[in-house]
């Protein structure tokens, strides 16, 4: 037991220690909080999510929104969601719907704080203006390389604009000029006036607007200038009163420059960024550039491909909120940059569905099994427990006939040792049902086993012998004339995970050939029939398949496996 008054970390995590006893637990961001509402800096808690319009949300950014959304309802603040749309070259309204379709999925509730960028474009300009007359900005000739080359090196200081010593009056009135549409794209910037011998590159007067005639999704033709994201983002927090501007660690060295923008424009409450690491998870493909090209290539069949982890992508596939969180809460918030098996993202969704879904049958690759003696007019129903870890789910009724489907892999002619599924004289449970006993099979002209003969002992009914005797094999099996068919798509990672994620030598992706395998001639029980898009269940023996909500229809079901039964992954002790 830890001394009284200690602490002890876990992920990020301090844990106060009283007297001996856990009272309260605090990640180092919501200690830098509770600081800041001690000192009076601030009254409130006020944080935002602000994703740039330009693509879907991966798992990554997930953890964002839960984080800013989280810290606003522990502290009984307030929560937007904010689209950062400065840059009309990429940014679609495609992109803006999916991502508050992704939001209200994760439970973060923004209430009436949708909330856009461009909306603040005319006070954008003014505080340019408010910059220049302040002599803290200036309009510059220079093209985007020669920029580049005036702004110095890591290890060598750049070297002033041409423009620089421009008088107050000519860069307000080219900057006028850029705004009434006179100079083409490219042609001119306004820079920060700042420090262009600064160790940090960002605060080497950075350039805080461009010329570029393109419409934009939410302003169409209005404007033809349009801010940069270091100057945008820090006066769209300010304008709507963010305490706590929540960012990834990436954004550590721009922290000077965020800071500079609030203070030179004067804002009476300025907000404070803090960075957090972002979460990488392995083996997998988040790069927006990289599963665009997935998507034009007709290698997925769009952003929500479930072989993909945007989080459209994890919703189509059968993952639910409340395994996004239990992940994200397992990793933690720090500061140090780590990365996160996916099999821990698997072991939060089996946690989660293990105890919450029915448990059904699903013959995936089936032939067909005759018991001989079962009476050929004969239906009978079958009660079978929904979930025998949670009875409180109930049960159901399968009907059970003459004729049913099992599974290819369970029946083998010549079988090797220790396999205790069907094969010529070996008798094996019925799930539920009852015990048989194989006792011949048929080939179609290839040699492929089509049909497996069998007879059942009535008095086996439930799956137990009266006589005691045992057996070591269990098996499902479906209905034949009751059976729904159904399309079964098997998922593994898109790329090949022992070659790594991208090649080397051109950087392109390692893709894996097998990612997708479809069924087209699978049976599920009836009870499934008119099953929903995203409703989910556990196949017995197979694992956890979901209802694809973009193929899936009333006559032709289509089931994605959301993952398999088996886990690899061991959740650490704390």
């Amino acid at each position: 037991m830890p001394a009284a008054g200690s602490r002890k970390y876990r992920k990020g995590m301090v844990t106060e220690m009283d007297d001996g006893k856990e009272t309260v637990s605090r990640n180092f961001i919501e200690t830098e909080i509770d600081k800041d509402l001690a000192e009076g800096v601030y009254d409130t808690v006020h944080t935002r999510f602000p994703p740039e319009p330009n693509g879907f949300l991966h798992i990554g950014h997930a953890k964002s929104i839960l984080l800013n959304y989280g810290l606003a309802k522990k502290y009984n603040g307030k929560f937007n969601l904010r689209f950062d749309d400065t840059n009309p070259t990429k940014e679609k309204t495609e992109f803006v719907e999916s991502i508050k379709q992704d939001v209200a999925w994760l439970g973060a509730d923004w209430e009436e704080r949708l909330l856009f960028a461009s909306d603040y474009f005319e006070q954008m300009y003014e505080a340019a203006v408010k910059l220049i007359r302040k002599g803290k900005a200036y309009v510059s000739d220079l093209t985007a390389d020669e920029v580049r080359t005036y702004r110095g090196t890591l290890t060598e200081p750049g070297k002033n604009d041409p423009n620089r010593e421009r008088s107050m009056e000519e860069n307000l009135a080219l900057f006028e000029d850029m705004k009434n549409g006179r100079f083409a794209d490219g042609e001119k910037t306004l820079r920060a006036k700042i420090d262009m011998a600064s160790p940090n590159i960002n605060m080497r007067d950075p350039v805080i607007y461009r010329v570029a005639h393109m419409t934009h999704h939410n302003t169409g033709d209005r404007w033809c200038i349009y801010p940069m994201y270091d100057f945008a983002h820090p006066i769209e927090d300010a304008i709507e009163g963010i305490t706590h501007s929540i960012c990834t660690l990436e954004f550590e060295d721009h922290r000077p420059l965020y800071d500079w923008v609030v203070r030179e424009l004067e804002y009476p409450v300025p907000p404070r960024q803090i960075e957090f690491s972002k979460m990488y998870l392995t083996n997998v493909v988040t790069g927006k550039r990289y599963i665009k090209k997935l998507v034009e290539d007709g290698i997925v069949d769009g952003w929500d491909d479930p072989r993909l982890v945007s989080i459209a992508a994890l919703r189509r596939r059968g993952f639910t909120p409340e395994s996004i969180r239990k992940f994200v809460e397992l990793c933690g918030v720090s500061k140090s940059q780590s990365s996160v098996d996916y099999a821990m993202l698997e072991y939060c969704i089996r946690e989660d569905l293990k105890c919450s879904r029915p448990r059904v049958m699903a013959v995936l690759d089936p032939i067909r099994l005759v018991i001989d003696n079962y009476p050929v007019d004969r239906t009978e129903e079958i009660e079978i427990p929904n979930n025998l870890e949670n009875e409180a789910l109930g049960t159901r009724t399968v009907p059970f006939e003459r004729e049913l489907y099992i599974d290819r892999e369970d029946f083998m002619e010549e079988p090797p040792k220790k396999y205790f599924r069907m094969f010529p004289g070996n008798e094996v449970r019925l799930m539920n049902a009852y015990f048989v006993k194989c006792t011949g099979f048929e080939k179609d002209a290839d040699g492929n086993i089509t049909v497996v003969h069998a007879e059942y002992d009535p008095a086996s009914k439930g799956g137990n012998s009266p006589d005691g005797r045992k057996v070591k094999g269990t098996i499902h099996w479906v209905p034949c004339h009751a059976a729904v068919p159904a399309e079964i798509r098997l998922y593994e990672n898109i790329v090949d995970e022992e070659k790594g994620v991208y090649n080397e030598e051109d950087g392109s992706l390692n893709l894996n050939p097998n990612s997708l395998t479809v069924l087209k001639h699978s049976y599920v029980e009836p009870a499934l029939k008119g099953a929903k898009a995203y409703e989910s269940f556990q196949f017995v023996r197979q694992g956890y398949f979901c209802v694809d909500y973009k193929d899936s229809k009333e006559d032709g079901l289509v089931f994605n496996r959301i993952v398999s039964l088996k886990s690899s992954f061991v959740l650490p002790k704390a």
